[in-house]
């Protein structure tokens, strides 16, 4: 029995593997597909994800049926918190639900395969380095995709800076035009204060070759989560303008602003 077989025997349970099952995912004979995803090391990955969902941050999850059971999908959200826990906190969302369960993709920035180990983790559970040429791959072969148009700018935002939404790049709108894929707008609540950040050390960061080193608390706090999918979104390939795609994306932008506007209503308190 390998390594991998054992952990998932002792730690999966059941009715977890079923659900996993049941999202159907086309792999190669040696159990991979061409990113790097693998069934068993999601279940392992699954399992322990659905306890950070439920337990730690008690997660709240609206509309997540907006998002289609099939076909290309684009989740676009706002990105919050020094590590990538609101795109797991999304897939394990959208992988939990009971009616036509997916496995959204996450894109992630370059410096996380730069980790050792950590890369092969991430791609065996489903991410995949952020590129314009894997997300349109993907899209082609009707995945759903997790896309934090904010980039770097928002997961190394400081805590005054708290959901106030950076500049969002055009390229997921290109990627949607082109190959006709929904668009799922989500807004994230709680996790900017998972890791909050007082101040980026840039001098720091320039030496170790990395976007940013934040000065926060070394832990990662149990706010509670709120995760609200708003309504499918669709934009036809017409040939227009740069600064027509740009309109698009506002449009998109400001429907993200007010479910996170909605979230920070609903909370009550933030443990």
């Amino acid at each position: 029995m390998s390594l991998r077989s054992f952990i998932k025997e002792k730690v999966v349970p059941q009715s977890l593997e079923d659900q996993v099952n049941r999202i159907r995912k086309p792999l190669g004979s040696l159990g991979y597909d061409p990113w790097g995803y693998n069934n068993d090391s999601l279940k392992i990955g699954f399992s322990l994800a659905k306890q950070i969902y439920e337990k730690y941050f008690r997660v709240v999850a609206d509309g997540v049926d907006n998002v289609p059971a099939e076909g290309p999908v684009l989740l676009i959200a706002n990105h919050s918190g020094q590590l990538p826990i609101d795109g797991l906190l999304i897939g394990t969302a959208v992988a939990s639900r009971e009616r036509n369960p997916r496995l959204p993709r996450a894109m992630i920035e370059r410096f996380f395969p730069t980790v050792p180990y950590l890369g092969n983790i991430l791609n065996q559970i489903g991410a995949v380095l952020g590129d314009p040429v894997n997300c349109a791959k993907m899209l082609a072969n009707n995945e759903a995709i997790i896309v934090f148009p904010e980039g770097i700018r928002g997961s190394g935002k400081l805590y005054s800076d708290r959901y106030q939404l950076k500049r969002f790049g055009n390229g997921f709108m290109r990627l949607a035009m082109q190959y006709n894929a929904t668009i799922v707008p989500v807004g994230v609540v709680g996790c900017e204060e998972t890791i909050p950040a007082v101040a980026n050390i840039r001098p720091l960061a320039k030496a170790l070759g990395l976007p940013y080193v934040p000065l926060a608390v070394p832990f990662v706090f149990p706010a509670k989560v709120y995760l609200k999918f708003g309504k499918p979104m669709h934009f036809d390939n017409a040939d227009i303008p740069e600064e027509k795609v740009t309109e698009r994306v506002e449009v998109v932008k400001a429907e993200i602003n007010e479910l996170i506007n909605q979230g920070l209503s609903e909370r009550k308190r933030l443990f």
